[in-house]
């Protein structure tokens, strides 16, 4: 990178060299609600499967339809934050994620659940990219993998408190508070936010890609749909064929128009850089277990195995202890082994440990469970880490805003898939909507999860050694 685009990236908040740990604190701690909030609504899907009488693997809906709006959304969040300020586009998104929230707490069907969280989905889909976009504007280029880190620690203790909070709350109160928590803590963030993260001035991003926006709705929704609906008999086949045929035509369309349009709504010439392609594509497959797996294990411990709601949430918290303690050592390891080799064999561990909830039985221990949790939870950790923080390694500072905003639309369609591929292999595991879910029955789910997320490993095989040197402070091959 030469030095005019050095000196064009914004000035760390201080000069002490803390600004930027304090601001990537900040905005984490304002997502932080995001991730308790997610955390727990899937420790209560049997709960609210009982209390809106629906069947368990239908509760899918109320964490796809958030996911769905986010990545809807989230390619206008890259525009927003460049025109008005990824600070002030940060703080209405946190407004509009705690209405949403409010809402869902009052929810009285499925239909209202999903409609209330597909408003969060909205605020969410501005917080999850302009709040990375916020870490990388002002992190200087060599402590970037410093920043990333400090900025997901504090997001992931929300996956830490979530379960065990929620599995408390069904148990002394009702499933709403599960929502209802989110006030105090969002209102927290953005008093942290207002106080750490400086004003960002980006470059003016030009007028708004309303058709190419349009299109990448159109293709979203659909590709979501067709995934939410296929082999479970929701819809007709003629519908599904339907929603195929416009998911590939608005999809073939934005590719023709992102080609001869000067600055899309999503740019796809990023694509370009091996590095940003390598991590977009490989924590897309990764993404597919990373979805899947907090839908399948409440309901495998929950129904299958008949534990309470807190016994879960407690036992699940493994994931993110592990996932917490790997942030404090991945720059350390980045920086002795490089990005290839750490990202080839955490997602070897990462796809194995995936599978393994397939053979939880009645009489698994539950130690020997939470260890297997907590060395998924840090393998998971630090593939994503790593992935995120490479992804820039190559992109120069004035294409930061729109490789974030691609980078999240990816990363939450993977997670949706996930949840949606995680549902379908339990519906054909099942084999009929009245059988048991027995822990036989989560076999197939997670093993295919498991074989998916290898997928990523060939593609971080192509990597050169050398891959992000630039980022990582790894001099030797």
């Amino acid at each position: 990178m030469s030095e005019a685009s050095a000196d064009s990236r914004p000035s760390p908040v201080a000069p002490s060299g803390r600004g930027p740990q304090l601001a990537s604190v900040a905005v984490a701690s304002a997502l932080f609600m995001e991730f308790i909030d997610s955390t727990a609504l899937s420790t209560a899907l049997p709960t609210l499967a009982t209390a809106f009488h629906t069947d368990p693997v239908h509760l899918k809906l109320a964490l796809t339809s958030y996911i769905l709006a986010l990545a809807v959304i989230a390619p206008a969040s890259g525009w927003a934050a460049d025109k008005y300020g990824p600070r002030r586009v940060f703080m209405i998104a946190m407004g509009v994620f705690l209405v949403g929230s409010v809402l869902c707490g009052f929810s009285q069907s499925l239909i209202q659940l999903v409609l209330f969280r597909t408003l969060q989905g909205v605020g969410g889909a501005m917080m999850t990219p302009v709040g990375r976009l916020i870490v990388v504007g002002v992190a200087p280029r060599e402590r970037l993998v410093s920043a990333m880190s400090w900025f997901t620690m504090p997001a992931l203790i929300g996956p830490l408190v979530g379960p065990p909070l929620a599995g408390l709350i069904l148990e002394v109160a009702d499933w709403p508070w599960i929502f209802f928590i989110n006030v105090p803590v969002g209102l927290l963030g953005m008093v942290a936010v207002l106080r750490l993260v400086p004003p960002l001035h980006q470059p003016d991003p030009g007028p708004f890609d309303a058709q190419g926006f349009l299109l990448v709705a159109v293709a979203i929704t659909s590709w979501m749909g067709l995934a939410e609906t296929a082999g479970i008999g929701l819809i007709p086949p003629l519908a599904q064929a339907a929603m195929a045929i416009i998911a590939l035509v608005a999809t073939g369309l934005y590719i023709v128009h992102a080609r001869k349009t000067e600055r899309p709504v999503l740019n796809l010439r990023l694509l370009r850089f091996l590095t940003f392609r390598a991590s977009l594509l490989g924590g897309t497959l990764l993404r597919l277990g990373l979805g899947a797996t907090p839908f399948l294990l409440p309901l495998l411990f929950q129904v299958a195995l008949g534990w309470s709601p807190l016994e879960a949430g407690l036992v699940t918290i493994g994931t993110s202890v592990g996932a917490l303690a790997c942030k404090s050592v991945a720059p350390s390891v980045i920086k002795r082994f490089g990005f290839r080799n750490t990202l080839i064999v955490s997602n070897l561990a990462t796809a194995v440990l995936t599978a393994a909830p397939g053979a939880f039985r009645h009489a698994t221990p539950i130690p020997l469970i939470i260890v297997l949790l907590a060395i998924a939870g840090f393998m998971r950790s630090m593939q994503f880490t790593s992935i995120n923080t490479v992804a820039y390694a190559e992109v120069p500072p004035s294409a930061v805003s729109n490789a974030s905003t691609l980078s999240v639309v990816l990363q939450q369609v993977g997670l949706s898939l996930g949840i949606s591929f995680g549902g379908l292999m339990l519906h054909v595991a099942r084999g009929q909507t009245d059988e048991p879910l027995t822990p036989e029955r989560f076999i197939l789910p997670f093993i295919a999860v498991g074989l998916v997320s290898a997928l990523a490993g060939p593609i971080y095989q192509r990597l050169p050694p050398g891959a992000g040197a630039s980022i990582s402070g790894r001099t030797k091959g």
